[in-house]
């Protein structure tokens, strides 16, 4: 049986790519902030742990406490809509924190264990801002474009070791709670000079048919797993779909 070690598992993508491993016979490992053991099925190939994926002695500790894994999703993150003029920089240090930063530890403290037996596999869960430009998450598309870049190298760098490394991309999910964790962050963040701009731009994100759930998250992750054929990215969701192509 194999492990999967999922981080931001206490709601949205990373909660659903945990019952759906688990739905599929994997052991799982679902990592929050704060362990919330009631979203999830009680079973013995199930484990719920807390990790803050910016804090480096979580880390080691979830690492250790989860014992040999065979996939990493990062998947925890921050959403952050604003007007970057009015975006504090110790915000935008906050957003790299957890969405950059934060993979890349993950990323360093499972390696070591992924060399050592020649096989392992890192899926990093950006998003679509990084296909095509959208106003107002500067700050956010940055943090994920870093990512990208990151993964695109380090899926070259250890691919003498039998390590994988992918990106799953998906699109603009309403459902997510992307603004609802980050309401406190984002107030004050669209000026009235912006409010105009800012209120056309959220009605017609209100109409969008096309959007990503996630259910669409998980299977991305779990074709991002399955596959063998050296795909690097892979686009959750119908709008996601359509953008990447």
């Amino acid at each position: 049986m194999k492990t999967i070690l999922i981080t931001g598992c206490s709601s949205g993508y990373g909660l659903e790519t945990a019952r759906h491993f688990h739905a599929q016979g994997w052991r799982v490992i679902a990592t929050m902030r704060t362990p919330r053991t009631e979203v999830l099925p009680p079973s013995e190939h199930l484990r719920v742990l807390p990790l803050d994926v910016t804090r480096p002695a979580s880390i080691a500790a979830a690492i250790e406490a989860a014992g040999p894994i065979d996939v990493l999703v990062n998947n925890a993150g921050l959403g952050l809509f604003g007007a970057f003029e009015a975006t504090p920089m110790a915000t935008v240090r906050e957003i790299f924190e957890t969405n950059t930063f934060g993979m890349m530890a993950m990323a360093q403290a499972v390696l070591p264990q992924f060399r050592a037996r020649q096989a392992g596999l890192v899926v990093n869960v950006t998003s679509t801002v990084t296909l095509a430009p959208m106003p107002l998450v500067a700050a956010y598309t940055a943090s994920k474009t870093a990512i990208t870049g990151f993964t695109e190298s380090l899926a070259l760098e250890l691919a003498p070791f039998n390590i994988g490394v992918k990106l799953v991309e998906p699109g603009y999910g309403p459902g997510t709670r992307f603004t609802a964790n980050g309401a406190e962050r984002m107030q004050g963040l669209i000026p009235e000079a912006y409010a105009p701009f800012a209120q056309s731009i959220f009605a017609s994100l209100g109409t969008m048919t096309a959007v990503t759930t996630a259910a669409d998250v998980a299977q991305a992750v779990w074709r991002a797993v399955n596959d063998a054929d050296g795909t690097l990215h892979y686009p959750a969701g119908a709008d996601a779909v359509a953008l990447a192509r």
